[in-house]
């Protein structure tokens, strides 16, 4: 699985540096971090709504493709700000020997 994440990364890197009119990843770019996070925020309330329709529906087809371009865009700003995808799966891993309620603790106390 996370081989596709670290292509999608290097995809990532290579598209930052194409021209905006031949990459979607670079006339994001080219717009800068505020046109990313707010690419970011429309697929989270599209996530959001797919995923209320398929409780009702039991097809869960919309909420995975929807799920796709949250985690696409939230890859781009990601790059934009100077990481791979890797540093996402890396922090998944460390947080495999701690509850949930540990790693919520962690964070408060990180303040």
């Amino acid at each position: 699985m996370s081989d596709v994440l670290t292509q999608l990364g290097d995809i990532l890197e290579q598209r930052k540096m194409a021209t905006a009119e031949k990459s979607y990843v670079a006339s994001l770019h080219a717009k800068g971090l505020n046109k990313i996070l707010e690419k970011v925020g429309e697929e989270a309330t599209e996530t959001i709504l797919a995923a209320k329709d398929a409780e009702v529906s039991g097809d869960n087809n919309h909420v995975i493709y929807e799920t796709a371009d949250l985690w696409f865009h939230s890859l781009v700003a990601l790059s934009h700000l100077g990481e791979r995808p890797e540093a996402v799966i890396n922090e998944l891993a460390r947080r495999f020997d701690m509850s949930g309620l540990e790693e919520k603790a962690s964070r408060s106390e990180q303040k």
